[in-house]
């Protein structure tokens, strides 16, 4: 790594830190913690949620997907609209017609305590994978180009993270994600750039040499859920998207920090416009990596020979050996320094929201329910805390995985594969109660777990689908059975 490049690191590094410190508020109360007082304005909000998709799961998994293999995960962005103009229609308003910041606390008027936990632990979980997943990837990037140990960039960057993120609440968080949003999409088109000055037949060679090799295939047309098909990840991708816009603790905080539900519904509209011309931007540039790569294949025996003796994915670690081998000196700063932003921004996301989820629905509900404000201000800190230290620990237990994408999906597909099916429950079928939710949980969990061991069964007794049909499943499961009980049993 060149020292101008590292400079440029370390300008970034200290510059986002210290502006995120700056929001710091010694008598800050425990909603201008997680809401900020309501006062953003949809643009901001919209930002913010587009820096969260943007993670280094985006920023090396997709290129690295599309280097190995081809552009069907990118099915996953196209269910993005669909899944947006959902969520605006019912849940925003759902959510903002309440006080309730936490966004399971509806769950134990609708059925009961137990619900609201496994909701609260479900989501818990997710944020981990999320954390240890998203720390491990700007790991590896940084590994790769620095040489330092993953280990050590793991902690380093979860201790940077958390620390602001503790001292600055919601409003560093959503802040620093609109500056790394920024940083994001420049690095990104920089690179393409790049690539297109660097190919000697240009754009037309890229699209050329990707075409022979199948590289913008969508995946098959046909109706087979067994493999990831154009369907299946289409499926899995409106599930998870819905998921987010609609449940998911950190998008339901922002939309209560939005000023008003027009603004609220806006930033979502806003995240989703943008991310999806970024999406094929990153896919773009895996596909371009190939043909670089196919056209020049002696460029890729260093990273081969250290591979060889180090081990780990070539698809992952194919662009930090081109961003250090190919750009010039502060070129290559200013995109390490964009795949550290991938990360921060959505680390930041999940501590704020977690530590929220944590203090609401486990310390108020069942230990501290006459707590002041003050008490409930400490307890977001020691929370932010533990899930920093928590989802650090998550990445460093990473360390090792094949393919850095395809284990973010599997852990998301597990943890929220039933929390979708019980909202829908709640809010759909109105017969529902607590024993047909109770009912419909048991049976979707246990379906989610025999859809994730299936490897490890007998064959007669595997699932068939592709595991990325855990979560549609484990979310239809829980929502059908609980339905039709009620129904049958009102």
């Amino acid at each position: 790594m060149h020292s101008l490049d590292l400079g440029v690191l370390v300008v970034y590094l200290v510059g986002i830190i210290a502006f995120g410190c700056t929001f710091y508020r010694p008598n800050r109360t425990a909603r201008q913690f997680t809401i900020a007082g309501s006062s953003f304005r949809g643009w901001t909000i919209g930002l913010s949620i587009f820096g969260t998709f943007l993670s280094s799961n985006t920023f090396l998994g997709i290129p690295g997907k599309a280097f190995g293999e081809d552009w069907n995960s990118f099915v996953f962005s196209l269910s993005l609209p669909l899944a947006a103009w959902i969520a605006v229609r019912y849940f925003v308003p759902f959510h903002r017609a309440g006080e309730r910041i936490s966004a399971y606390e509806h769950l134990e008027r609708r059925f009961g305590a137990w619900a609201r936990t496994y909701a609260a632990i479900c989501y818990l979980l997710t944020q981990l994978a999320r954390i240890g997943s998203i720390l491990f990837g700007v790991a590896i990037g940084l590994g790769a180009l620095t040489g330092w140990s993953l280990a050590t960039i793991i902690i380093a960057t979860g201790v940077a993270v958390t620390l602001y993120t503790l001292l600055g609440g919601i409003e560093a968080v959503i802040w620093t994600d609109v500056i790394q949003s920024v940083v994001l999409v420049g690095g990104a088109l920089v690179v393409v750039g790049a690539l297109l000055v660097a190919m000697p037949g240009g754009a037309s060679e890229i699209l050329s040499v990707g075409a022979q090799s199948s590289k913008f295939s969508l995946g098959t047309f046909r109706p087979d859920l067994t493999i990831s098909s154009f369907w299946v990840v289409l499926l899995y991708g409106l599930f998870i998207n819905l998921t987010n816009f609609g449940i998911d603790q950190s998008y339901v905080q922002r939309y209560h920090a939005a000023r008003s539900e027009a603004d609220a519904k806006k930033s979502v509209w806003l995240a989703v416009c943008l991310y999806l011309p970024a999406s094929l931007l990153f896919f773009f540039i895996g596909a371009s990596l190939f043909a670089y790569y196919e056209v020049q294949p002696a460029l890729l025996d260093p990273l081969r020979e250290r591979l060889a003796i180090e081990g780990g994915a070539l698809s992952d670690q194919v662009f930090p050996h081109y961003i250090v081998s190919s750009l010039p000196p502060g070129v290559g700063g200013l995109i390490i320094a964009a795949i550290v932003a991938a990360a921060m921004s959505s680390i930041d996301t999940s501590l704020n929201s977690s530590a929220t989820v944590l203090v609401a629905d486990v310390y108020r509900r069942y230990f501290r329910p006459q707590a002041d404000d003050r008490e409930e201000v400490r307890a977001l800190y020691g929370t932010t805390l533990v899930m920093g230290a928590l989802g650090t620990g998550t990445a460093l237990a990473m360390i090792g995985v094949a393919s850095l994408l395809d284990a973010w999906w599997t852990l998301s597909g597990i943890f929220a594969g039933g929390l979708l099916g019980l909202f829908l429950l709640g809010m759909i079928a109105r017969r529902a109660r607590r024993p047909h939710a109770a009912l419909g949980v048991s049976l979707g969990v246990l379906v989610i777990l025999w859809m994730t061991l299936a490897e490890r069964l007998p064959e007669m007794l595997r699932s068939p689908l592709h595991s990325n049909m855990i979560t549609v499943v484990g979310t239809l499961t829980i929502f059908l059975v609980g339905a039709t009980a009620a129904r049958l049993r009102p």
